[in-house]
């Protein structure tokens, strides 16, 4: 037997090629994962403000190009787990409107090839996959569902109870966000959570976050059939003579040149450097790149709209884990903008040592410690659209290019500006309406030259459709031009809808990995391994 043969090689550990390595190890077929990076080691900076936010401590050091040749810096990092190592965990289903075509103010977003049925069975796996916490019914834009969340939802601290009974008398729907951490409110003593205030942007130090890694990476490779390299960068991929399959994954692993093969290779390296990487691979049987016959691989980029912003109030907010409520009765427009907006919730509770590292204006009367200590800190995420101009490329050198020009921005004013009108509606029992001081930008990106989240929400480089002249992949996510590829990031996505990624890239890895299960013979991996109402 040929060592370096496997039956499926996964490139890449995260939400995408993390999620598909555990469903595909009980198949007992032959399993590569190759990760560029290491395991987050486990340590007292994991939990350290100064460290993680202001100097970015396990950003990766890798520099990326503008359109213009300038040097982007990309709040990144290349970890076992993938950018799940560091995400605030909030785990949404796309509204079933999102899979349809829908008119934006600034456009169109384009209808997807599958409907949200299709995925339906798969978002529930994924839920109970990595333990989100919820409740149904609360969400005014949530899709049906075929079972309930897997844990209660977690629950509101004293702050955040106040601004939502607030909300909810102004006559808003405010709900729980769907959070994937392993927390378990009715039994603490067992709790692998302890509720902290080092979650979002941060890795686990207790391995208590529903992350890629601790869920699923961890769980794969307990099966003998399955390898993880770490230290595994691959450089490229080598297609047989006739340019129809993949024959070679090219890696480079501590200092030398390793070519492993396989019958199925599926990338999962992140929109951004799953293009990359198809580019670098160009040969000539596809001189523009793998999988690129439509010119398609590569752009489309998308990554979102996000803005970060304080609202200041009279009473303090002494809230630790903060990323419990969400609004979304602006998702789909209002009866004075009948265009989607999006949706609003809240990041990590901010500190003054992270507020140091991009300083918002100065509240009239207010220290950045006094700032911290009484703001709501909320996230705006709006639907940017997909441009065939916003683009990975890469250059003579096999860098990274990265162009983009924000659309739709219209709607993300909209949307802060309703942010601005709630906050002033809000009766605190203290202050009354004097409670609230106002709202101040907060700029997470100082140093910088992209936005933090406009890579942690990266999507749409090799989408997905019917038309091998409009898109890189078919439905099943295999390359129209090549017979055993695959994708299964966010690279897939047609729109990129205005909620975290995450879910639709677990719930798609589920589904893209039946698929797969059956083309090697195999029945459906049964999911009995799951780690759901334990917490442990």
């Amino acid at each position: 037997m040929n060592e370096n043969h496997y039956d499926v090689i996964i490139i890449g550990t995260g939400a995408g090629g993390g999620t598909l390595a555990y469903h595909l190890a009980p198949s007992g077929k032959r399993i590569l994962i190759l990760e560029r990076g290491d395991f987050v080691p486990r340590e007292k900076a994991n939990w350290d403000p100064q460290l993680v936010n202001v100097e970015g401590h396990y950003n990766t050091k890798e520099s990326w190009l503008d359109k213009n040749g300038k040097d982007l810096h990309p709040h990144t990092n290349y970890y076992v787990g993938g950018n799940t190592k560091f995400y605030g965990a909030a785990l949404f289903r796309l509204r079933k409107e999102d899979f349809s075509e829908l008119r934006h103010h600034g456009g169109i977003s384009p209808e997807w090839p599958i409907g949200y049925d299709d995925l339906e069975p798969y978002y529930s796996q994924a839920e109970n996959l990595y333990q989100v916490h919820g409740n149904r019914g609360e969400d005014p834009t949530e899709p049906s569902a075929t079972s309930p969340y897997p844990w209660p939802a977690v629950s509101h601290e004293p702050r955040i109870q106040q601004l939502s009974d607030d909300l909810a008398r102004s006559g808003l729907r405010p709900f729980h966000v769907p959070v994937g951490v392993m927390l378990d409110e009715k039994n603490p003593h067992k709790s692998r959570c302890i509720r902290c205030g080092t979650c979002d942007g941060f890795s686990c130090l207790v391995g208590a976050k529903s992350d890629a890694q601790v869920v699923c990476v961890d769980e794969a490779v307990k099966h003998p059939n399955v390898t993880l390299l770490t230290n595994s960068l691959v450089k490229r991929l080598e297609t047989d003579a006739s340019g129809g399959e993949v024959r070679g994954v090219v890696v480079e692993r501590n200092g030398n040149i390793e070519t492993f093969s396989g019958d199925i290779v599926v990338v999962s390296c992140g929109a951004i450097n799953s293009a990359a990487l198809l580019l670098r691979s160009a040969n000539d049987q596809h001189p523009r790149g793998l999988a690129n016959s439509s010119d398609t691989v590569g752009r489309h980029y998308m990554g979102h709209t996000n803005s970060v912003v304080m609202a200041i109030s009279k009473c303090p907010n002494p809230t630790i884990f903060q990323k419990t409520l969400g609004v979304n009765d602006f998702y789909f427009g209002s009866d004075d903008f009948p265009y989607p907006m999006g949706h609003i919730s809240f990041v990590g509770k901010l500190d003054a040592i992270t507020l140091r590292a991009g300083a918002p204006a100065i509240a009239p009367n207010f220290t950045l410690e006094l700032m911290a200590k009484h703001s709501l800190d909320f996230w705006l995420t709006s639907e940017d659209l997909p441009d065939p101009n916003n683009r990975v490329s890469i250059d003579r050198d096999g860098k990274i290019v990265l162009s983009y020009t924000p659309n739709n921005l219209e709607a993300h004013e909209r949307l802060q500006a309703k942010l601005k009108q709630v906050m002033k509606q809000t009766n605190c029992a203290v202050h009354g309406h004097d409670c609230h001081q106002g709202l101040f930008g907060r700029n997470l990106y100082v140093g910088q030259r992209i936005p933090l989240a406009g890579v942690a929400h990266q999507n749409g480089t090799i989408r997905f459709g019917h038309d091998p002249k409009m898109s890189a992949l078919d439905v099943n996510c295999k390359a129209h031009d090549l017979d055993n590829l695959y994708v299964v990031d966010g690279s897939f996505f047609p729109s990129s809808a205005a909620v975290n990624p995450a879910l639709t890239i677990m719930a798609n890895a589920l589904r893209v990995g039946d698929h797969l299960l059956e083309r090697l013979g195999e029945k459906k991996a049964a999911v009995t391994e799951q780690l759901v109402a334990t917490g442990d």
